[in-house]
């Protein structure tokens, strides 16, 4: 079979998996049509504002994907092409799952915030804390996604980095304080199309180009600098398989949504789409440089953004390079935007401060800005290391939160607590590993990660009738 063909069967089986798997998860969650969705019973003109299906979907896909589904997959291709089956069976299984509960969740919640869908399926004590947490992680995302496309942009200009930074946080201070129709709404159909000609774009020019898919790749951890591909891939690959920043940007959405049935396309279509773009960024690491060696060279002269500025100027020569890489440029900027307007939202939330009038909002959002200023001029890669552990935590919260509430409804489960067991074992290993957490050797980190899993899963079942005793109304 030509190696090229690996590549249009995992888009397949992406595309399979939402056309199958996610009629089973929408079964399970029992969307009902008769309930009239906040959009419909709280519209406000600023947040809850009832906007088309396919304008929900575009912007869904482009506030939960950042950097995420580009650098993560360029870092994993390091790893061979084990990152294509975390891609694919992640998307399908865990990240497909994660967005569209942490999505109608919202909607079913009255547009809540994740403290308050967590809160209401795992209790009081996980509703405080993942108050601190979620606005911390929103923070840090909004801060890497500031600094990311600046210096992207930055290279592309005579402009400084700074220059871009300043412009960068103006752009999201605005998109952060305005109704969501007079910004988001209007501008993402129109980056939607950029990121679609870096997508299909990159793939078509490599075709064309006579580029061999996956020369070098083998089954088997192919890091140059031998980094264990376990836990390290699947807190590296986040964004383009399973990621909990999508969890603080899906209750922005639920509060557009005109009915329940649009559910499934935008919230687990959107994770799909997602896929696709990182197996499209795994691809061209693993193909465009001949060995995980020479890829590894480029990312250590000058990170994953030099990747992508090679990649595209090769394959799409000047024009298209850059409008490749405006795509890659619309990823960060269209997520960082709505990170700190997810942050608004959510201390609103935890206030009851009503967010309709500009002072309001303005009252928010003055000190989240001056915060992310400070948080900027910290090391990029210290930010990510620690963004990409909290990341995978609040997902993984977030999935057992949803299989509380399939317990509620008396329906199956295992959708939500399998793919929840397996990403404890993956957080727990990974911050008792990491230089950044307790450093402790990788033998003994798994086993204590297989332990967590293990103690949360049985305690998930030891509390299982409690839930059970409180029905979803």
């Amino acid at each position: 079979m030509p190696s090229m063909m690996y590549f249009f069967l995992s888009v397949a089986a992406l595309i399979g998996g939402y056309m199958v798997y996610s009629r089973v998860v929408e079964r399970m969650f029992g969307v009902d049509n008769c309930k009239a969705t906040p959009a419909c019973t709280m519209a406000d003109g600023v947040d809850y504002v009832k906007l088309p299906p396919s304008k929900i979907f575009l912007i869904q896909l482009l506030n939960i994907a950042g950097l995420g589904p580009v650098f993560g997959p360029i870092l994993g291709a390091l790893y061979g092409p084990w990152a294509l089956v975390w891609i694919v069976l992640g998307s399908i299984f865990a990240g497909g799952v994660h967005d569209y509960f942490s999505g109608m969740l919202s909607v079913r919640y009255e547009g809540k915030s994740v403290p308050d869908i967590v809160g209401y399926n795992l209790g009081n004590g996980f509703k405080q804390f993942m108050r601190f947490f979620s606005v911390v992680l929103l923070l840090l995302v909004g801060v890497v996604f500031v600094t990311g496309p600046a210096k992207l942009l930055a290279n592309l200009t005579d402009m400084t980095l700074m220059t871009w930074v300043i412009i960068i946080f103006a752009y999201y201070f605005l998109a952060t304080v305005l109704p969501i129709d007079q910004i988001i709404g209007r501008i993402y159909p129109l980056f939607a199309v950029i990121l679609v000609i870096m997508a299909v774009g990159l793939t078509g020019a490599m075709i064309v180009k006579g580029y061999e898919f996956y020369p070098s790749a083998h089954f088997v951890n192919q890091h140059p600098t031998g980094l264990p591909l376990w836990p390290l891939m699947f807190i590296t690959i986040a964004c383009g398989a399973i990621s909990g920043f999508h969890a603080t940007q899906s209750p922005m959405m639920a509060r557009c949504v005109p009915d329940e049935n649009c559910g499934r396309p935008i919230f687990y279509g959107s994770m799909i789409a997602e896929g696709v773009i990182a197996l499209i960024w795994a691809t061209l690491g693993m193909s465009f440089y001949p060995t995980p060696e020479a890829l590894n060279a480029a990312i250590a002269a000058g990170g994953p953004g030099k990747v992508v500025n090679d990649v595209s100027m090769t394959l799409m020569g000047p024009v298209g390079g850059i409008l490749a890489i405006l795509g890659v440029v619309v990823l960060p900027v269209t997520s960082g935007d709505t990170a700190f307007r997810s942050a608004r939202l959510t201390i609103a939330d935890v206030l009851n401060f009503s967010q309709k009038g500009n002072g309001a909002r303005l009252m928010i959002a003055l000190p989240l800005f001056v915060i992310g200023a400070v948080l900027s001029q910290v090391n990029f890669d210290i930010i990510w290391r620690y963004f990409g552990w909290a990341n995978q935590t609040l997902a993984t919260i977030v999935l057992w939160a949803s299989a509380a509430y399939l317990v509620r409804r008396g329906m199956l489960h295992w959708i939500a607590s399998v793919p929840a067991t397996f990403m404890t074992c993956v957080c727990v290993t990974y911050i008792c590993y990491a230089k950044i957490g307790l450093n402790i050797p990788l033998d003994i980190s798994t086993w204590i990660g297989i332990a967590a899993a293990v103690g949360s899963l049985g305690l998930f079942l030891v509390k299982r009738p409690a839930f059970a005793a409180n029905p979803v109304a």
